[in-house]
């Protein structure tokens, strides 16, 4: 992140999520507020013309990756909240717009949104100008990492630690240094038993096809020109040793195969993601 700045990874993001709105179907994802999260003048230009989110070859499966992440992450909060958690921690919010759609009542879900203090009042702001509220079930974590640790930035939004919480971290992992990556586990690893956590991450190279390695050189430049360079890549088996290891009880990791037999089965457009990221599932 660059002080004072937003994020241009979130920015994408959304997009991504809004164009899956237009471009695929069924949608694997249903998001009605994606399109104004964007603000109205990019909402318009999308509007307009959904395919012009397309830039390159791989775009299709960039978006099928973004949509499917968060529906896995949703589903996964589901199935947590069925077994007593009622605080969901989205990591690097972005635009996020999970908080604004809740399916759930009120009183059965605080959801903490903590990221960056410039990317949050950019939200803010653009929420304001699609005239959506935040609800009251949902509090802001502005939290500079530089300041104030992960622990100490939810005590203060009100965050009962005492309690079971799961966490999602969605597009963030692979911009942290493995060290951050993992300080932030270990917390995740110190929540009452109960707790857990999904996030994605890319594969070390070794586990690419060659085409594979050529895409992720490409979008390696596009990420270090806008100045959030990939900075971690993980082995699956080793990842899921560490975790244990943190002192999580139960791992998931989900790959290409996985995530495409669970969520792209049988669909007449072929939309599924690629092989790059992977999504790992850990509870305590």
């Amino acid at each position: 992140m660059q002080k004072g700045k937003p994020s241009h990874t979130a920015l994408r993001v959304a997009t991504e999520r809004a164009a899956h709105q237009f471009l695929d179907h069924p949608k694997v994802l249903d998001d009605p507020v994606a399109l104004d999260i964007l603000g109205p003048e990019r909402a318009e230009a999308l509007r307009a013309n959904p395919k012009g989110s397309e830039t390159s070859p791989i775009s299709p499966y960039l978006r099928a990756f973004t949509a499917v992440r968060s529906r896995l992450a949703e589903d996964l909060l589901a199935r947590a909240m069925q077994r007593g958690v009622d605080q969901y921690v989205v990591l690097g919010a972005g635009l996020d717009t999970f908080a604004l759609r809740n399916p759930h009542p009120p009183e059965a879900l605080q959801v903490f949104e903590v990221d960056f203090p410039a990317t949050q009042a950019w939200k803010r702001e653009l929420m304001a100008q699609a005239g959506l509220s935040a609800p009251g079930n949902l509090t802001f974590v502005p939290l500079d990492f530089h300041e104030q640790t992960l622990a100490q930035g939810l005590a203060q939004a009100g965050h009962d630690a005492s309690k079971p919480s799961f966490f999602s971290w969605l597009g963030v992992v692979p911009y942290l240094e493995p060290e951050a990556v993992m300080t932030t586990l270990g917390f995740i690893a110190s929540c009452p038993k109960g707790s857990g956590v999904v996030f994605d991450y890319v594969v070390t190279a070794d586990h690419l096809s060659l085409g594979e390695r050529m895409i992720l050189k490409g979008i390696r430049a596009v990420t270090s020109a806008s100045s959030e360079p990939l900075r971690s890549y993980f082995d699956p088996a080793a990842l899921a040793n560490q975790l244990t290891g943190l002192g999580f009880g139960q791992t998931r990791d989900l790959d290409k195969a996985a995530i495409n037999g669970l969520y792209f089965a049988c669909r007449g457009d072929g939309l599924g993601i690629g092989g790059m990221s992977h999504i790992m599932v850990a509870f305590k």
